[in-house]
């Protein structure tokens, strides 16, 4: 029997009615089921024919389709088992190229998943992960070519924010240390089945070239820690545990200064003076 081809899969809700699927809300899960909503998506990713896409939480597997139709070969990594047969019937369809991997992404390697190539990576993440893996593919070994990826938009909005915006911090300087960043689309919540409580955004991430030195990255994590952990003190008080306001001497940076309106190459001054102190 001949396998069905892309084309010919039932809609997303129809197969999901078929399979008893819910989502979960302990996996953080609100489904993308609008195929014109995941191809804009997978444009905006900017992948294409014979590329490399990891996607972490695809659930029943919305933005795999669009990803699968531009040609890109997709590696899937889910958590929750209750989708792989429905993801399995989407493989069956997809030509060789589409592989699952059931786990947990926090924990998965990804440069073993790409097999040691190139990859972007695309993915609508659960709510209650997206942040923490962001931080970990930021700071991991693994260096992606992109990261196309939705968020709720509140967290979209602090990856891409400069300094004295509301949403600047932590997550915006680790950000914009590593990659160019920005928003590149936004979502209401009647577009996801169940609707979350809270707008969602795509952000697009790229790696800087060249890669910003890793022990200078492990130090920006521990000064933009320790300053926006007590972001309404002076630097010279948020930072006393790492240096105070002889780091910020050292760095060029006001010590009676607050970490809000500190720019992110002030902040890389001082994770650079706390590598030489």
């Amino acid at each position: 029997m001949t396998s069905p081809s892309l084309a010919d899969l039932p809609p997303l809700r129809e197969a999901l009615e078929r399979h008893g699927l819910l989502a979960r809300k302990s996996f953080g899960q609100h489904f993308l089921l609008d195929l014109n909503i995941t191809r804009k998506i997978a444009r905006l990713a900017e992948v294409g024919e014979g590329d490399t896409v990891i996607e972490v939480g695809p659930g029943p597997g919305g933005l795999t389709r669009a990803l699968l139709e531009t040609g890109a070969k997709v590696v899937a990594v889910e958590k929750d088992s209750r989708f792989l047969p429905l993801l399995g019937e989407l493989a069956d369809a997809a030509d060789g190229r589409l592989t699952l991997v059931e786990g947990d992404a926090l924990r998965a390697d990804m440069a073993a998943l790409a097999d040691g190539g190139p990859a972007h990576m695309v993915s609508n993440l659960p709510y209650n992960v997206g942040t923490q893996l962001l931080i970990n593919w930021l700071t991991g070994p693994f260096r992606p070519l992109s990261m196309t990826l939705m968020f709720q938009k509140e967290v979209a909005d602090r990856i891409a924010a400069q300094d004295s915006d509301d949403a600047y911090g932590r997550l915006a300087v680790l950000s914009q240390t590593v990659c160019s960043a920005k928003v590149v689309m936004d979502l209401p919540a009647r577009a996801f089945t169940p609707p979350p409580k809270v707008a969602s955004a795509v952000a697009r991430l790229v790696p800087l070239e060249p890669a910003p030195d890793k022990a200078l990255v492990s130090a920006l994590e521990r000064v933009t820690a320790a300053a926006f952990g007590q972001r309404r003190k002076m630097l010279r008080s948020s930072l006393k545990p790492i240096g105070g306001g002889a780091l910020c001497e050292a760095a060029g940076i006001d010590p009676d200064a607050r970490a809000e309106t500190i720019p992110i190459e002030g902040f890389q001054a001082l994770a650079a003076a706390l590598l030489k102190a």
